[in-house]
């Protein structure tokens, strides 16, 4: 199954991420809760190298609280500042809020003895494509500051959107890397939906889904369809199919409608809060070499 997406307009946002990093103090990386390792794009450690760093975990609220507290200590550990929850509540913007306000008051102590008055922390904000920064930014602005949708790669083009007086945020397009080196990269992020989904195949990536789910998870399917796997993964989106009357001509399974369903559960929390990745199997391991 090819897992990978890069389009053209990825190589043009990430020059002018590179061209741009030089404008800003800090950067507020997001990464996907359920996926910490696989949703961030190695490229970022190399080119904000330096720069202080807030690390956000979002969608924390569909991803498996013990598994977040764990990637949470093991970043600490690495000397990041981890913060999680749901990019859409208050809760987290306004714990980011205060971090970058810190940043901001340090930042005019040192310019006020270089005789510098006025000039703000510009903060630019990061993460790979439909990982939330736009719902992020809308969020810590508390207004629609940007377009925003539920398809990776909406946002286009470099924004500024000043939170106050002395704090403004540089928004960037979602960016991938131009190979996945790991099947298993390329597979975590398709299932969270950072891959569009025009280049997928929903049964054979709902296949592969529904393996991993059971080896970590082996109740979540049957609490939720009432169907147990049986290592058989056609047919259990056959039943499903059949159960969920997803039918296709002469009342045959709709497999593929079936493994979209699937998918679609999945990504919405439907099946349970649920990580994919947790620091013992990921956390020490280069990206390239899953």
């Amino acid at each position: 199954m090819n897992l990978q997406w890069y389009p053209g307009h990825m190589t043009k946002a990430r020059r002018a991420m590179e061209e741009n990093l030089k404008l800003v103090d800090a950067l507020v990386e997001i990464r996907d809760a359920r996926i910490p390792y696989s949703s961030t794009n190695p490229d970022l450690a190399a080119l904000g190298k330096n720069k202080k760093r807030i690390l956000v975990l979002n969608k924390g609220d569909l991803a498996d609280p013990v598994c977040t507290d764990h990637w949470e200590k093991h970043f600490v550990a690495q000397d990041y500042l981890p913060l999680s929850g749901d990019a859409r509540q208050r809760r987290l913007g306004d714990a980011i809020k205060s971090r970058l306000s810190e940043w901001a008051e340090e930042k005019r102590q040192r310019d006020k003895l270089k005789g510098i008055v006025n000039r703000p922390v510009r903060i630019m904000v990061v993460g790979i494509p439909n990982v939330g920064k736009s719902t992020l930014i809308n969020t810590l602005a508390g207004r629609a500051s940007s377009k925003t949708g539920n398809k990776p790669g909406v946002t286009r083009g470099v924004q500024w959107i000043r939170l106050s007086s002395s704090v403004e945020l540089m928004d960037t397009p979602g960016i991938l890397w131009p190979r996945f080196q790991s099947e298993t990269v390329g597979l975590h992020l398709a299932l969270c939906g950072s891959l569009k989904e025009e280049i997928l195949d929903p049964r054979a990536l709902a296949l592969k889904g529904i393996e991993l789910l059971h080896l970590r998870y082996p109740d979540a399917l049957p609490n939720k369809y009432q169907i147990h796997y049986q290592g058989d993964g056609a047919a259990f989106l056959r039943e499903l199919a059949l159960k969920q009357g997803l039918l296709l001509k002469g009342a045959e399974a709709d497999l593929d409608g079936a493994g979209r369903r699937f998918l679609q559960d999945l990504q919405g929390g439907r099946l349970g809060l649920i990580s994919l990745e947790s620091p013992d199997n990921f956390g020490e391991q280069p990206h390239e070499s899953v």
